[in-house]
């Protein structure tokens, strides 16, 4: 959750040279946040007071190099993605790759870093993953991967054992269509998002859902709530 002014976090945040990722950092910065953001850009990005107080530059498959930068951040928020309509498999390896697999690497290592972190201060993850994850998108590419990354996080949430839940929140960021250069026709805008965001992560709920699309708001509580069951099933077979 946000801390108040007095107390003020880092903020990690991929794919900040993004449309939303400059929004996000635009309004974190503005509020007094220090963030970071990693990128895949080959230039050096400038820093400014819009921008990240520092630039991570990172590959996808080598997330585990960056643990050192990982350590400084209380709230990470996962915003990488592509979206390609290429039919060639190399593009579903890609996206599975990048939306999905990376993505979760992420997650592992932070909750690592959590666990083992001796602060009071618990840790949080944020992952974007979109309503794709059950609704179509017109990609399949796509849609399998943000289908894949929710289905993990959901998992990890629900079956997290009670050590790490004392040391590590997370969330789950479903949005909408928004304007971007991967979507120039989206609906939303990235600031208007970035606000969302911001404003609904200051409350208890797990889900982030920003969308147009009243069917999004009944469709993923419903989804999650059956992932809930069924990870309850699986404990007490365990037990």
């Amino acid at each position: 959750m946000i801390d108040s002014i007095q107390n003020k976090k880092t903020i990690g945040i991929t794919g900040a040279s993004g449309a939303l990722g400059k929004e996000l950092t635009k309004l974190f910065r503005q509020k007094g946040y220090k963030v970071i953001g990693f990128t895949h850009s080959k230039t050096n990005p400038e820093i400014n007071l819009e921008t990240p107080n520092e630039w991570i530059k990172w590959e996808c498959g080598k997330e585990s190099t960056l643990i050192k930068h990982l350590k400084k951040i209380d709230i990470l928020i996962l915003n990488h993605g592509i979206y390609s309509l290429s039919r060639e498999n190399s593009n579903y390896e890609n996206s599975i790759e990048i939306n999905a697999l990376s993505k979760f690497k992420f997650l592992n290592l932070f909750e690592d870093i959590a666990l083992a972190n001796k602060s009071l201060v618990k840790k949080e993850i944020w992952i974007n993953t979109s309503e794709a994850e059950i609704l179509p998108a017109l990609n399949p590419s796509y849609e399998i991967s943000k289908s894949l990354i929710g289905q993990l996080i959901s998992f990890k949430k629900n079956l997290m054992a009670n050590d790490t839940k004392k040391k590590l929140t997370i969330k789950k960021i479903i949005l909408g269509p928004f304007k971007s250069e991967l979507n120039p026709i989206g609906i939303m805008s990235p600031r208007f998002v970035s606000r969302k965001i911001f404003d609904l992560a200051n409350t208890k709920n797990y889900l982030i859902i920003i969308s147009p699309n009243p069917l999004t708001y009944v469709l993923f509580p419903i989804k999650e709530f059956f992932n809930f069951l069924y990870c309850q099933i699986i404990y007490k077979y365990k037990s």
